[in-house]
């Protein structure tokens, strides 16, 4: 499991509670102000309505209510800046009775008697009204500013977790559950589980239909009305996602069928091939002793026998190989580590292919350290390699074998002196029935290198190929020292 540095982490649960405080901010209230705000400007009015009534009945009138009204207006603006519309229409209502009832003749009556003075308390009132309606409009859009602020943060930090490498499906879901507040967040596909964060444990308190027909299921928290606007937009990116890891999937299902299909047909050529030639020369030699009407002396038949034996062990090595390209990739390899040395492997595959002083190089240090391996497997890796090397370096030209201590492991290197491989293709040489730039009948089914990586990789150990200094290819396999790093690999 990757383990994300402890700054890395941070950062993630900082970002994390300021998207949780960003979203709450911004969808915890249904109107476009608070309701703490529209009750506390209420009391304001209540409560400081009739205190400036009385101060202004103690201060005594002057003939006009220029300074009433202007007071009065003072408590409407600030009604209407605190709680909106409501609150100010309230201020503005109390603050015209109070106008008429305590400042204008007669007084202690609600009575009018100037026309001056109503035309005054109508305006009055219009300009509180006014006031309030401007103020519930910036309101409401300073609302939806801080709404689209906290669907810009939520899809920002989406975005980020799929820049740290994140699944897009994945980082949805955990950004999901962490800006919501909730304990856990599931996406359901056909019936199927798609992506989760959080403990699912329990009936889901929140659960929507998603555009294409997926379930999102939200435990351990409800979404409020002014949340609803947000979670619709998470559902839409949500469902693109899915979308997406639908047709990534798909893709990649073709391009295996696409690949099966191309090694059903190398398998076929190959077949035809270089399985086909070994079964007619043993076909014929054995025709030819079995022939009444032909007089064979002795070395006659021993070429024949000879031929018969060299076509049939050939054919039984090509069957073998097939046989073990075809457990690799069913995952079934047997394989059994131990700890050995390499010279205890290296010395028998060079005698298995005849190969001398004057053919290979060999650098074994005496202090090599033994590793974990299989050791007729790796003896199979060794003598593919050693093979391949040979098929193409230049006529006369030597192998060299080599290892080395690198940390806790060991690299043994086949380097020769051929035609070398492209850097785009390197990993082609890895795949079954490939033979490149091979034009002669005597290459095999191109399955060296691929049971090579098949059999290094059961072993635990890594296959990878390098430029040979001066020209040609050199194959490096590592393999784990013995006893060091063992827990790792289980």
């Amino acid at each position: 499991m990757e383990r994300r540095r402890p700054e890395a982490d941070h950062a993630v649960h900082t970002d994390s509670s300021v998207l949780r405080r960003t979203v709450r901010f911004a969808t915890g209230r249904t109107g476009s102000l608070s309701r703490s705000r529209v009750l506390g400007a209420v009391a304001l009015v209540v409560v400081v309505g009739p205190s400036l009534t009385a101060l202004l009945v103690a201060i005594g009138a002057r003939g006009d209510i220029t300074v009433e009204a202007l007071a009065y207006q003072l408590l409407v603006l600030v009604a209407a800046l605190v709680g909106g519309a409501w609150p100010a229409v309230l201020a503005a209502m109390l603050s015209g009775l109070s106008l008429d009832y305590f400042f204008v003749a007669p007084v202690h009556r609600i009575t009018v008697q100037q026309p001056s003075h109503l035309v005054a308390l109508v305006l009055y009132v219009v300009s509180a009204v006014l006031v309030s309606v401007v103020v519930d409009r910036s309101a409401r859009h300073a609302r939806a500013a801080r709404r689209a602020a906290a669907e810009s943060a939520l899809l920002t930090s989406i975005a980020g977790g799929v820049l740290r490498g994140d699944d897009a499906l994945d980082a949805l879901v955990d950004r999901t559950r962490e800006a919501f507040g909730v304990a856990s967040v599931r996406v359901l596909a056909d019936g199927v589980e798609a992506a989760v964060s959080g403990d699912v444990r329990g009936d889901a308190d929140v659960t929507r239909r998603l555009p294409a027909g997926g379930l999102l299921e939200i435990r351990g928290g409800t979404v409020g009305p002014g949340e609803r606007r947000l979670l619709a937009v998470v559902e839409q990116q949500i469902d693109a996602a899915l979308e997406h890891r639908v047709l990534a999937r798909a893709a990649v299902d073709a391009e295996r069928i696409a690949a099966t299909d191309r090694v059903r047909s190398a398998l076929l050529a190959a077949v035809g091939h270089d399985v086909r030639r070994p079964v007619a020369a043993a076909t014929a030699a054995i025709g030819g002793l079995r022939a009444a009407d032909v007089t064979l002396t002795e070395s006659d038949r021993e070429e024949l026998l000879a031929t018969a034996d060299e076509s049939l062990r050939s054919l039984a090595a090509l069957l073998a190989d097939l046989l073990d390209v075809s457990r690799v990739q069913a995952g079934v390899l047997a394989v059994t580590p131990q700890t050995i040395a390499l010279e205890d492997v290296v010395a028998p595959a060079l005698d298995e292919l005849a190969l001398g002083p004057t053919d290979v190089d060999l650098d074994l240090p005496a202090d090599l350290l033994p590793v974990r391996a299989d050791p007729v497997l790796l003896q199979r890796v060794v003598v593919n390699l050693l093979a391949n090397a040979q098929r193409y370096s230049p006529e006369g030209a030597r192998i060299r074998v080599a290892a080395s201590a690198f940390g806790p492991a060991v690299e043994l290197r086949v380097a020769d002196t051929g035609p070398g491989i492209p850097p785009e293709r390197r990993e082609d040489v890895f795949l079954p029935f490939q033979r490149l730039g091979d034009t002669d009948n005597e290459s095999g089914l191109g399955l060296g290198l691929a049971l090579a990586r098949g059999f290094t990789e059961g072993m635990g150990g890594t296959i990878r190929v390098d430029d040979t200094p001066g020209g040609g290819l050199t194959v490096v396999v590592r393999l784990p020292v013995a006893g060091a790093g063992q827990e790792g690999q289980q």
